[in-house]
């Protein structure tokens, strides 16, 4: 198996993106969506665990999984409950979660529908499920957004679903998708994943602050 493709950046990207403004303000619409505990919640692609210490201040009991080792050690010093597991292959019992979370991850894993199945199968009946990440219509290898605040620059390669390096116009040769790569998915493929898992759209939100949205903020029913 390859080395995850995180290992090698593991801290540097605690420091740029999980506990950076533009994470913190992430991890803020999740919580609001997501609302107080008491209850189980499945942290998926957790990281380094800088979001799960919050969502357990919320009273949440939380565990989270990941495929970097590297990540994974960040988050046992924060005291966290963690596990190596892929998203695509949950180690745990249908039904195991009164909460499911996932940020910023179907620009990383390969099969992201499988991936949203899965977290479908561990989330209990009404249960609920936060996600948050890229918008996929103008933050992606297809589009240029300087800073997310500029008018983003669109370009051929949309509709082509698929894993980008450095060889895309929307990828900066400084930032986390020079260094790991990108997955792209249409917005239609994208919400798809998550109406094909069974869940039910109970809030959607587009997010940014400019006229043109970076994030996209889900909450689903199990």
């Amino acid at each position: 198996m390859d080395q995850p493709r995180y290992d090698e950046v593991a801290r540097w990207y605690d420091d740029a993106y999980a506990t950076s403004e533009a994470g913190v303000a992430g991890r803020e619409i999740v919580l609001r969506l997501l609302g107080d505990g008491p209850g189980r919640l499945l942290d998926v692609g957790c990281g380094g665990g800088a979001h799960m210490v919050e969502f357990a201040e919320r009273r949440w009991t939380t565990t989270g999984v990941d495929v970097s080792e590297e990540q994974l050690a960040l988050a046992r010093e924060r005291g966290c409950d963690v596990a190596l597991a892929p998203a695509e292959h949950l180690p745990f019992d249908d039904e195991s979660f009164d909460a499911v979370v996932s940020m910023w991850t179907h620009t990383d894993v390969d099969d992201f529908p499988t991936a949203v199945s899965e977290m479908a199968r561990v989330l209990k009946a009404s249960g609920t499920l936060v996600y948050i990440g890229v918008h996929p219509c103008f933050a992606g290898p297809h589009s240029r957004y300087r800073l997310v605040e500029e008018v983003p620059l669109l370009y051929p390669g949309y509709g082509t679903s698929g894993r980008f390096f450095d060889e895309a116009p929307g990828i900066s040769s400084t930032g986390i998708r020079a260094k790991v790569g990108a997955m792209h998915l249409p917005l239609a493929s994208f919400l798809q994943a998550f109406l094909d898992a069974g869940l039910r759209l109970d809030r959607f939100e587009e997010a940014g602050r400019s006229d043109y949205p970076w994030l996209v903020a889900l909450r689903w029913i199990g």
